[in-house]
């Protein structure tokens, strides 16, 4: 292959000193589910035709030249990362690129149960799966499915197989599931979870009423009656949540909070689109053209400059505001979750 050897290089640092260590890599951008916030009721949403998808060798190709350049995170997204064929031996793969200390798949779960194996088979030890409703019914109006327990079953087997931390994520819906917050977050009372709470944000032409959003302090306000939250200090590398524990709980609560208290200035991330698009922030259009270069017989060095574009242009902070906010013409299942 043309222009495996790389050279040193500078690091991913930007213009506001951020230095980007995280790479969010999704791998297709179809879903065997619709869930309201990101596929919304009578939404079409185009799908990239199979030969616009990055191949797996391209993809593992860019995360070594990003680690290369101080790449040491990955988090496997999708759409659903389960559906698309080869997965498992792609997960080994990256797993036996050296200089990389952390990958971590996020999933709907709906695959899990019968592939925790092979998942673990391949160095995966973190998971991080959707679960935005407790009542079967209920998660079959948000996700288009009515798969509610075996996604449960998944979890609990990955619980008792060892997969840790796993995190599990729910966007918070004013009218959805708004009166079930709490009971989500009894969950940590019983588990080790990492329960984490996302502020809804309306993303690409086809998104829910902004009057479904619930913010920070009134998701903290709906959990308190569980006790006193605890603040836990953040980690250089732990994510944007604002993480808590409840006095006596096995795991911890996490507020994300894109909308009520940007955590711009804290991220370390890029990610790179199933269509081969490398963008500096999830919440602007701003993309890099990976695939396009790297099907035309670039070199390495090539990549290596759009990485160092992509940093260049990464914004200080969002401007998805309450107040103003900006329209993303991108979906999220397109960018990856």
């Amino acid at each position: 292959m043309k222009g495996r050897r790389i050279v040193k290089h500078p690091r991913l640092i930007d213009s506001f000193n951020r230095n980007l260590t995280y790479l969010r890599v999704s791998i297709t951008d179809r879903c065997n589910l619709r869930c309201m916030y990101c596929v919304p009721p009578r939404a079409l949403i185009p799908r990239l035709a199979h030969s616009e998808v990055l191949r797996y060798e391209e993809i593992l190709r860019i995360v070594r030249i990003g680690v290369q350049l101080g790449i040491t995170k990955i988090r496997v997204t999708g759409g659903e990362p389960l559906v698309r064929k080869g997965v498992y031996d792609f997960l080994a793969e990256l797993g036996r690129i050296e200089g990389l200390k952390d990958i971590s798949l996020t999933t709907n779960g709906v695959l899990l149960k019968d592939n925790l194996a092979r998942i673990q088979n391949a160095g995966i030890k973190r998971l991080n799966v959707s679960l935005d409703s407790l009542y079967p019914e209920r998660f079959e109006r948000i996700t288009g499915y009515d798969c509610f327990s075996r996604v449960w079953e998944g979890i609990e087997a990955a619980h008792s197989m060892g997969f840790s931390p796993i995190k599990i994520n729910t966007v918070a819906m004013k009218g959805i599931n708004d009166d079930e917050l709490i009971n989500i977050a009894k969950l940590s009372f019983t588990y080790p979870f990492h329960m984490r709470f996302i502020e809804y944000m309306p993303i690409g032409d086809h998104h829910l009423d902004r009057n479904v959003r619930i913010l920070a302090p009134e998701i903290i306000e709906r959990i308190s009656p569980l006790g006193e939250l605890v603040p836990i200090r953040r980690d250089i590398d732990g994510g944007p949540a604002e993480r808590y524990r409840f006095r006596d709980a096995q795991g911890e609560i996490g507020i994300i909070q894109p909308l009520s208290n940007h955590f711009c200035h804290l991220c370390n991330r890029l990610r790179l689109t199933a269509g081969g698009q490398l963008r500096p922030c999830l919440l602007s259009d701003r993309q890099e053209d990976l695939k396009g270069i790297i099907r035309k017989g670039c070199l390495d060095g090539d990549i290596v400059k759009l990485f160092l574009q992509a940093v260049r242009f990464k914004p200080m902070e969002h401007h998805v505001d309450t107040g103003e906010p900006e329209e993303i013409r991108a979906t999220m299942s397109s960018i990856g979750g």
